[in-house]
């Protein structure tokens, strides 16, 4: 079977949505993915503060933010669709909207992008709240690319995505977890400077490494939890930023030491689940694998434990995630498992997301 489908996806970073859209083929149970066309709408400085600050609302406001949203979403879909000219080529949108509340211990969780508002404003199928059935069961409602790890990208043992959280898959135990804070915190500092980012690690890179706070940062109560585990957005913020904010330290360093933090913190997460290989493959993306600086420390911290670090071509680093939702929303079209419970501690696996049809 062969389905077109369009993937949307933000992530806690809030650099952008990513639109991409993917041919995807099962064939006797084996799946393969092709990028069809792929494109980042960054945020306005307006959507970006009502994304970051969406829980600050009152109700009513919430959910006109919640509508709001889907109709930008909608309607970011109807301009890719007439800037690449994919009228009739298009079988249904998944979309994992933006995170905005996540508690699984409560059993709830909550990514705005009205559904509705999307399938009404694009005339084309949607499939949305892609994490509720898991967190309904029990689970963490995260990580949900396993299952695209699984099906698309198994020549690898592990897969790393560095985005405003890290999070990492083992493919030998089929588990997932949430590492630490990454972008979200290192956008912040970038900040300071006027920089939407730190491109490439450079101001990282000069920077000096500030031992004591280090230490702090690695001595996080979430990292002594085992999995399955996962971070809200104001969780990893919380994790690290008050650490590297409330002292008078050089911003360069700041940046040196929260991405040596991040490494280290990868490095660790690995170590609890060494492979059998001569060598092993990690494959890195989200923003974070173009950070060279991280990733030269990262392959420096795992070159003792024989795992090579692969960055991929850039539409792959870039849209992976969204490539993920686009499978995870066909696999809900079919009516299969789209997230593991090996991953997120439910009860069971579940067949996530809602169907709307305009």
């Amino acid at each position: 079977m062969i389905y077109k489908v369009i993937g949307l996806m933000s992530g806690s970073s809030l650099d952008g949505l990513d639109i991409v859209h993917v041919q995807l083929d099962e064939v006797r149970g084996q799946w393969s993915y092709e990028i069809l066309h792929a494109d980042c709408i960054p945020y306005t400085e307006q959507w970006a503060t009502d994304l970051r600050d969406a829980t600050n609302k009152n109700v009513g406001e919430f959910l006109k933010l919640h509508t709001s949203y889907g109709r930008y979403l909608g309607e970011s879909v109807n301009e890719f669709i007439t800037k690449f000219e994919l009228s009739h080529q298009v079988h249904f949108i998944a979309c994992h909207g933006h995170t905005v509340f996540h508690e699984p211990q409560s059993r709830t969780t909550c990514q705005i992008g009205d559904g509705a508002a999307i399938a009404a404003v694009t005339g084309l199928p949607v499939i949305n709240d892609l994490r509720a059935m898991d967190v309904a069961l029990g689970g963490q409602g995260a990580p949900i690319v396993p299952i695209g790890d699984k099906l698309l990208f198994s020549n690898y043992d592990y897969l790393l995505n560095i985005g405003g959280i890290t999070n990492i898959t083992i493919q030998s135990k089929a588990i997932a977890f949430d590492i630490c804070p990454a972008n979200q915190v290192l956008n912040t500092l970038a900040a300071r400077e006027g920089k939407a980012m730190d491109e490439d690690g450079n101001m990282a890179s000069v920077g000096t490494l500030l031992p004591g706070i280090l230490e702090e940062l690695n001595d996080g109560e979430y990292y002594k939890q085992q999995p399955p585990k996962s971070l809200s957005n104001d969780a990893a913020m919380e994790l690290m930023f008050p650490k590297l904010s409330e002292n008078e330290q050089n911003n360069y360093d700041l940046l040196h030491t929260a991405t040596i933090h991040i490494v280290q913190q990868i490095a660790a997460a690995l170590q609890h689940y060494p492979h059998q290989k001569e060598q092993a493959t990690l494959l890195a993306t989200g923003g974070g694998a173009f950070n060279t600086f991280l990733i030269t420390e990262l392959q420096k911290a795992l070159l003792p434990h024989n795992i090579a670090v692969v960055v991929p071509d850039a539409n792959l680093v870039k849209y992976k995630e969204a490539i993920v939702m686009a499978l995870i929303g066909t696999l809900r079209w079919r009516e299969e498992a789209n997230v593991l419970s090996s991953v997120t501690g439910a009860s069971r696996d579940s067949v996530g997301g809602a169907l709307w049809i305009a």
